[in-house]
């Protein structure tokens, strides 16, 4: 057994250490693709691997725990002591990542007087619960058992959301009692007031700091908030994320390369990502700017060292030179890319309209109002709200009142508006036959606030709060049913398709040797993806990305199943598999 300890420098077993870190996400990666991912890291020059764990995965329901697959942690961590590589797990409550709130689980909200990120009790109590569960499967991992685990995040920049000590103390205390032993460290933004809101210093926690550029600036201000304890960036950013409707963001390699050399004379460093993969499902976060929400997209390529399907870029080799100059002793070596394959065009098999298969789909809950995705147990995905409205027929204006995030507006199965959240509210005309009037409203949550105080806000309680204003009443009785997509084999191919509708398109098709492809979208609206029933994530014509990656082991050698929901009423054709991603081009922010 050995010892990792923090004092002027840190220490492994007594003797200085200088960590050299990736960001790897186990949770954005299938599981068959952690070692090849792991591999590259080590043929860098890296000792270390470092991720978040996400509580919403980890606990998807406040009585139901995941550790299998994608979750399995434990499996990560396995592979990574293998290949002789330090691991840094950040299992604080709040992540960030660009991940759907910030890793809070969603259920937390159905309680509307609970406040994350607080020392209130309620909140506590959840966690504890929570971890609880989860640190008994980490604390055998830690390196003074045996283990590669050397450090564990507190709480995850803090400062730039609050500064409750009593919080942040009583998570210390939490994990010290579920036996952790490795040092503690907080990660907060470079600057004064962030440090000091967000760190516990006094508690023996070591603060560590997250930037990008201006690194020589950035660990003088560490220094002078910390002094005689040792610096690391503990989040180096070297891309950056994207948004729907926003230009893909680049950095320059060389200049990746010059900071890293910058930052590794004085200080230990993770560089953020060493490989982003993808936000598959509905797990990607959602950023502000002002009070517009910004959803972000499926892929996280982030610009990183490895791109989204495993591909080492410019940065990759600027990086490494960067470890060569500073020790050429560290052993690196080529990394290797992993085999693409284009399968062609796949062809049409069946399609069927929501309005037709909702029965199948979803059980409705009744209520005289409206109620959130929350209240009715649900988590991501669209919810539908149904209601009914007599004639005669005249022309009628309503409005939707108090929603989340993108409503579609039917009436008899017609597409009479689609609202983003800067329109919610605004009038739609329509007009009532003279019998009865079906009214739908499809909502979809795009993906919860991951940053700052927003995620605070009534708005992340997604679907309809409020409820629809026909003349000047709110209309009542609702038939609501939850559309998490969780299991499209309860889809009715047979129930009948109807232009202009949401829909599910089915495609099958046969392939051999199963290799990495792309689902090219550009022709597509707006939606989401299955392969084999796995969800790949949301595709938008918006842009930046006209593609869905497919890793292989989510195809089969032979027959394979592709399923698409497209809401926007585009009549969907044939689609092509690709061999490489494609762009749309984006001139200016439209989100």
């Amino acid at each position: 057994m050995g010892t990792f300890t923090v004092d002027k420098n840190l220490l492994q077993d007594g003797k200085p250490v200088q960590i050299i870190s990736g960001a790897i996400h186990y949770f954005r990666l299938v599981p068959q693709y952690w070692e090849h991912s792991l591999n590259n890291l080590k043929a860098l020059g890296a000792n270390c691997v470092e991720t978040y764990l996400p509580w919403n995965i980890h606990q998807p329901a406040p009585d139901r725990f995941c550790f299998t697959g994608m979750a399995d942690v434990e499996r990560f961590i396995t592979l990574a002591q293998r290949k002789g590589l330090f691991v840094i797990l950040r299992p604080s409550p709040y992540i960030c990542a660009e991940w759907e709130f910030g890793g809070l689980p969603a259920w937390l909200l159905r309680d509307a007087s609970l406040r994350v990120r607080s020392s209130q009790p309620a909140f506590l109590q959840a966690v504890e619960r929570y971890y609880a569960e989860l640190l008994p499967r980490l604390v055998p991992w830690q390196y003074d058992r045996g283990g590669p685990v050397v450090m564990m995040q507190l709480e995850n920049e803090y400062g730039s959301f609050g500064n409750d000590k009593a919080y942040l103390r009583a998570l210390s205390a939490m994990m010290r009692q579920y036996g952790v032993t490795v040092p503690l460290f907080t990660s907060d933004g470079a600057w004064q007031e962030a440090l000091q809101a967000g760190s516990l210093c006094n508690d023996n926690v070591l603060a560590t700091a997250n930037f990008g550029s201006r690194t020589a600036e950035s660990l003088d201000n560490l220094d002078a908030f910390q002094p005689e304890r040792p610096l690391m960036c503990m989040e180096f950013w070297n891309g950056w994320f994207n948004r729907y409707g926003d230009a893909i963001i680049r950095r320059d390699a060389e200049d990746v390369g010059q900071e890293t050399s910058t930052l590794l004379t004085r200080a230990s460093i993770n560089i953020y990502m060493f490989q982003g993969g993808t936000n598959f499902g509905f797990m990607n976060g959602c950023s502000v700017r002002g009070d517009k929400d910004l959803p972000q997209v499926t892929s996280y390529d982030y610009d990183a060292l490895l791109s989204e399907w495993g591909e080492p870029g410019a940065k990759f080799f600027a990086v490494q030179r960067a470890i060569h100059q500073h020790a050429p002793e560290i052993e690196q070596s080529a990394p290797v890319g992993l085999l693409r394959r284009a399968y062609g065009t796949i062809a049409l098999n069946r399609k069927v309209s929501l309005f037709a298969t909702l029965p199948t789909l979803s059980h409705p809950v009744k209520s005289p109002w409206p109620l959130t995705m929350e209240e009715v147990g649900q988590n991501y995905g669209y919810i539908l709200y149904r209601c009914h409205k007599a004639g005669p027929g005249k022309v009628e204006k309503c409005r939707v009142v108090d929603a989340s995030d993108r409503v579609q507006f039917y009436c008899n199965g017609q597409h009479l508006a689609t609202q983003y959240h800067e329109q919610i509210g605004e009038q739609i005309p329509f007009t009532l036959r003279e019998s009865d009037n079906v009214l739908d409203l499809l909502i979809e949550n795009m993906g919860r606030v991951n940053y700052g105080p927003r995620l605070l806000s009534p708005t992340q309680r997604k679907g309809l709060r409020g409820g629809l204003v026909i003349d000047l009443h709110l209309e009542a009785d609702w038939d609501i049913y939850p559309l998490p997509l969780d299991n499209i084999e309860d889809i009715d191919f047979s129930a009948g398709w109807q232009s202009q509708q949401p829909a599910f398109y089915e495609y099958r098709f046969a392939i051999d040797n199963p290799a990495d492809t792309f689902l090219d979208t550009r022709s597509l609206g707006k939606g989401v993806a299955f392969i084999n029933g796995f969800n790949l994530g949301r595709y938008w014509h918006r842009g930046p990305l006209g593609y869905l990656y497919i890793p292989a082991p989510l195809l089969r050698q032979g027959e394979n199943r592709l399923v698409i929901f497209e809401t926007e009423g585009v009549d969907v054709g044939a689609l092509d598999l690709l061999d490489e991603p494609v762009y749309i081009e984006v001139s200016e922010n439209t989100t």
